[in-house]
């Protein structure tokens, strides 16, 4: 069939399997290009198939030539049907992962689950025997939690006042003033219940208590903190309680690592266009003036390049360096005083008039269309495409 991109809102309804694949390569390529990191060897990624998570499955197989097992929960394609992007993605790089022999399995379903838990322990004994390095990363709106079988959802939301600002429709460009009502009764649980570090803890528990955590062991999860631009709405909002108590939790992971020597770390990533991020009113106007400055600076990194940084400059240097909090930080240039300061001045600027010229509303345009693998340089999308794609090592 020959696959369009359908968008509704922030969302694309289509996905292009030869894009997501191309995409996939063009990452590898660049993991290559940096040289060998001597990291991991072998890694479980909770999130694996978009955005830091597929990253960080791509630099610890590319980079460090690690055995990696992903986690995610992708939609199948049917005849007629495209998939979700991260089906292709994971069965691009699965392809190429086992032409160069290296092991690379994965499981398809709700990471929030015991059934999917177990699939997974399971896999780990009997394939790899422990594992060193475990990334979470995932990005639901909704969780079921698995003993009570109570059904959170998350929402996005300030706390305490009406948060007013400006945000931009991405696909037209039109620069608007929103409002967002705050949160109230259960928003706050619910979100931290979705969002925060309880899952990421029940992983490691049970990696644990079966023996499945090798010396040394690290584990990873990622966070945004951002600029005072976005922190109503976003770090003191019902999401930043979440992000609270996710950094909270890796401090009580590392108290059970103890015998093992390892640690839990969270890392402070920069922002970026995400199906998650592009749901965040204020946050696409905030990125497209952003990208504009760290371009102009030469300074823009996209998920491969900060996960490469995060375990080349950061998690496999000889010393990993933190911040007051003991998190990770390589939304360090994102956070840059000449950087923020230039995007503040540009905000005050920024109107439906003015974006063409003061923001990079093209490039987020274009990422937000590569992340379902369109609008990707070198691929023919007049052609017919194949839309029933397996992954090689899918369990």
């Amino acid at each position: 069939m020959i696959i369009e991109p359908r968008t509704r809102g922030f969302i694309c309804l289509t996905s292009h399997p030869k894009g997501c694949e191309q995409n996939v390569i063009n990452q590898i390529d660049y993991i290559k290009s940096k040289g060998a990191i001597d990291g991991p060897k072998k890694v479980l990624v909770i999130g694996a198939s978009t955005g830091f998570g597929l990253a960080s499955r791509i630099t610890s197989a590319f980079g460090a030539n690690a055995s990696t097992i992903g986690v995610y929960f992708e939609k199948p394609p049917s005849e007629g049907r495209p998939a979700s992007p991260g089906w292709y993605n994971t069965a691009a790089f699965e392809t190429q992962a086992h032409k160069e022999g290296l092991y690379a399995k994965s499981i398809n379903g709700d990471a929030f689950s015991n059934e999917i838990k177990r699939q997974t322990l399971d896999l780990i004994k009997e394939d790899l025997g422990q594992v060193d390095l475990v990334i979470y990363s995932l990005a639901s709106p909704v969780r079921t939690h698995p003993d009570t079988g109570v059904k959170y959802k998350s929402v996005l939301k300030p706390i305490g006042d009406t948060f007013q600002n400006k945000t931009v429709d991405f696909h037209t460009g039109k620069v608007t003033e929103v409002s967002i009502a705050p949160a109230e009764g259960d928003d706050i649980e619910n979100t931290v219940a979705v969002m925060g570090g309880e899952d990421w803890k029940m992983w490691i528990d049970a990696l644990k208590a079966e023996g499945l955590l090798a010396p040394d062991f690290n584990t990873v999860a990622y966070s945004y903190i951002g600029p005072s631009l976005t922190e109503a709405v976003y770090r003191k909002g019902t999401i930043g309680r979440a992000k609270d108590h996710l950094e909270a939790t890796a401090f009580d992971i590392t108290d059970t690592l103890k015998d093992l020597n390892g640690k839990a770390y969270v890392s402070v990533n920069k922002a970026l266009v995400t199906q998650a991020s592009s749901a965040i009113p204020v946050i696409p106007l905030y990125i497209s003036l952003l990208y504009k400055v760290m371009k102009e600076m030469d300074i823009h990194e996209g998920c491969i390049e900060q996960i490469q940084r995060l375990f080349s400059d950061r998690l496999y240097a000889d010393t990993i360096p933190t911040d007051e909090q003991g998190r990770i930080r390589i939304d360090d240039w994102e956070m840059r005083d000449d950087v923020q300061a230039r995007v503040a001045e540009l905000w005050k600027e920024a109107t439906t008039e003015t974006l063409p010229e003061i923001g990079d509303l093209k490039g987020y345009d274009t990422d937000f269309f590569n992340l379902f693998g369109f609008k990707v340089p070198g691929v023919d999308y007049d052609a017919d495409v194949n839309e029933v794609v397996a992954i090689p090592g899918l369990q």
